[in-house]
């Protein structure tokens, strides 16, 4: 066996087992810290990009979320505002049929009439009130409501606009609509069994659209589910094993540090040479 006191190989084998034991403990702390084991692409870099792509496609299933959410809310607030047009349409036509009887009075017509130009009047009232974050699918516009379906906004759900204004293509019905006379109410009678199967027809369409949505809202919450179970599989650490291997490394850095200090006192022996 070879002494020197100016290179010892012991220490620095020690020494280099112990900077590996210490750099482990480091990333296993990291590990149960972050509770990651893929933190950075240095840890490894392709697993790390699938997993940032992943984590932007779970974002934009966010937004997907969100603007479903918007036009779910949209399309409801129509379709009780349409559901409401359509009972008031049923008592309109039962005014117009009383008024269209021949034997009625006058005071009972006219009465009867006054009853039809105040449920003309909610109709109105309704559709001004059937807003949601500022859009209306049943006034006397022409916009859709547009829901983005996947995390690149490339695929859009459309609910068409449906007019349920007086005096639209749905509702024939005009805001100067008159019962006063047998012959009014007999028109009044015809325009609303045509405007009842417009507006029923509209809620058949605002019904598909509202079902349409709310399937791609669970979907889109399923998807979301899938793809952070699949993020954590690939970067998660494994705590109980992490946790083992903690306290192995512990003490081995312990051991390690107590190699080091008895390889440092190997030279000293060099000196009961020369005693």
């Amino acid at each position: 066996m070879a002494f020197s006191v100016n290179v010892n190989p012991t220490a620095l084998s020690a020494l280099r087992n112990l900077n590996n034991t210490s750099r482990e403990l480091s990333v296993t702390q990291t590990r149960i810290n972050t509770g990651l084991k893929i933190n950075s692409a240095k840890d490894n870099a392709a697993i790390f990009s699938i997993a940032q792509k992943l984590r932007a496609d779970l974002r934009g299933f966010g937004a997907v979320k969100q603007s479903l959410d918007r036009s779910i809310g949209t399309v409801d607030v129509a379709m009780a505002a349409a559901t409401a047009i359509s009972d008031i349409l049923i008592s309109m036509k039962e005014k117009a049929v009383a008024a269209a009887d021949q034997g009625l009075d006058t005071t009972s017509r006219k009465a009867l009439a006054e009853d039809f130009n105040s449920l003309k009047t909610q109709i109105n009232t309704i559709i001004q009130n059937a807003s949601f974050n500022g859009s209306n699918l049943i006034d006397s516009g022409s916009t859709d409501v547009t829901a983005i379906t996947n995390p690149d906004a490339t695929q859009v759900l459309t609910v068409v606009h449906q007019n349920l204004s007086l005096g639209s293509g749905n509702i024939t019905i005009t805001a100067a609509q008159s019962i006063t006379t047998q012959t009014d109410a007999a028109l009044a009678v015809t325009a609303l069994v045509a405007s009842l199967n417009n507006v029923n027809n509209a809620l058949t369409k605002l019904g598909a659209g509202a079902s349409s949505l709310e399937q791609t809202r669970i979907f889109s919450d399923r998807i979301s589910d899938v793809i952070e179970t699949g993020i954590g599989n690939l970067v998660d650490a494994d705590l109980a094993k992490e946790s083992a291997n903690l306290q192995a490394l512990q003490v081995k850095q312990q051991l390690g540090i107590q190699a080091l200090s008895i390889a440092n006192q190997s030279p000293q022996a060099i000196l009961s040479l020369f005693q």
